[in-house]
């Protein structure tokens, strides 16, 4: 079932750019590790396990998405406003992320998951009786918060227990999950609230949140390289995150991350209203199943990263970028098979971008490459929130003309976010 990998070089590393600044590792005190190695049981349940993981946590969080106009008219409130039902959990999960990775060091990685994903699932079954839309807004962002505990710790998990040439299939599978989960969060709620109502829609989305969350408990083999730490040492994760400023080039990947984000959500926030509306007219069904355009981007994902590998990455971001352009101008025609064709593009091209950034923060950063991914998850969900919001008031404005107007400028700081890090990269 495991296989003992080579004896531990050390227990303390430094960081070249940043001197001052020592990380001692928390690996266990043995001279081995043992890993789950690829073929056996343990090795299936982990992955399927952290599958799971990742389906709850992304069908949870965007299962809102297709349902945003049914709140708009049944609550009364606007465009704008009813986006806070998602804003507000990828906001609160943002923050939440520095915070899990502390907690997990002393309560363990898959204690802290599951307590996560219960707590999610839970929060979405609240959502689905909330007698108002206040209640509703301050339960999604509680499940924010709670989710901030999977993704955080999740790419922890598998590279401390999984063996090196296993790692990358492992990976994979938990990226699929995290793709499939926010497809399949969307469809689902989309059509069971054209045919019930919103709300049962959300509660069948909890019900499965709580059957993945018990089916991961289950499966996910507990930590055998990891050894809880007592304490905090706060001064030491600010001068390891603060560290990363110091590198040119990751502050622009983080606004990469931030911009095509925001582009990507907002695309998806507002399309509905358009598409429900005169002349489309479509139900939530037929609405819902427009996020199957996920497909694409799961295969995306995969592909830019065999692309990068062959001419490079950093001609791999620029085209997403541009992919996610061409996509959003593509919707501003009055043909329903183009603004479809134009969402898919947006999709190809945001899981091009987005692959390729995340990847090379790991690449780039120069030590504490976890402190460097947290930085970026953190401008990631930040551009979720801030500019799923904001699209709003540029709907209001003028229609989705505006919203792609503002889309187009996120991504032209982009692309040029994208060439300035290909340019400080080359010296």
């Amino acid at each position: 079932m495991f296989r003992a990998a080579s004896k531990q070089q050390a227990t303390v590393s430094e960081v070249p750019s940043r001197p001052e600044l020592t990380l001692v590792r928390n690996e266990p005190p043995t001279e081995t590790r043992q890993f789950l190695t690829r073929g056996t049981p343990a090795f299936r349940r982990a992955t399927i396990g952290l599958f799971l993981s990742g389906f709850a946590t992304f069908s949870l969080l965007y299962c809102v998405q297709p349902l945003m106009p049914i709140f708009s008219e049944n609550f009364g409130v606007t465009p704008a406003a009813s986006s806070l039902s998602l804003s507000l959990s990828t906001g609160f999960l943002a923050f939440a992320i520095f915070g899990a990775a502390a907690v997990s060091e002393s309560l363990g990685r898959r204690s802290l998951m599951f307590i996560s994903l219960l707590g999610a699932a839970i929060c979405t079954l609240v959502c689905s009786v909330s007698p108002s839309w206040h209640m509703l807004l301050a339960v999604r962002a509680l499940e924010g918060f709670l989710l901030g505990g999977v993704p955080a710790v999740a790419m922890t998990y598998l590279a401390e227990e999984i063996e090196p040439r296993g790692l990358g299939g492992a990976m994979g599978l938990y990226i699929a999950g995290n793709a499939f989960g926010g497809m399949a969060g969307r469809v689902v709620t989309g059509t069971i609230a054209e045919y019930l109502s919103w709300r049962p829609a959300l509660a069948t989305v909890g019900i499965l949140g709580l059957i993945a969350a018990i089916g991961f408990l289950y499966l996910l083999p507990p930590s055998r390289n990891f050894t809880p730490r007592k304490g905090f040492d706060a001064g030491f994760h600010v001068k390891a995150w603060s560290g990363h400023f110091g590198n040119a080039a990751l502050p622009l990947l983080f606004a990469i991350g931030f911009l095509v984000m925001g582009s990507f959500v907002t695309v998806y926030n507002y399309a509905g209203f358009r598409l429900v509306a005169d002349p489309y007219d479509l139900n939530q069904t037929e609405l819902g199943l427009i996020f199957t355009a996920y497909l694409f981007g799961i295969v995306a994902s995969w592909a830019a990263g065999l692309l990068g590998d062959r001419i490079g990455h950093f001609i791999v971001l620029p085209i997403g970028v541009l992919i996610a352009a061409l996509g959003a101008a593509v919707t501003l025609s009055s043909s329903l098979p183009l603004i479809i064709l134009g969402i898919v593009l947006v999709t190809i091209g945001f899981f091009m971008a987005h692959s390729v950034a995340s990847a090379l923060v790991g690449r780039l950063a120069d030590g504490f490459k976890g402190h460097a991914s947290s930085l970026y998850l953190l401008a990631y969900y930040l551009g979720s929130s801030i500019a799923g919001s904001v699209g709003g008031y540029f709907w209001l404005a003028d229609g989705w003309n505006a919203v792609v107007a503002f889309i187009l400028v996120m991504l032209a700081l982009c692309l040029a976010s994208a060439l300035a890090v290909a340019r400080l990269a080359r010296r």
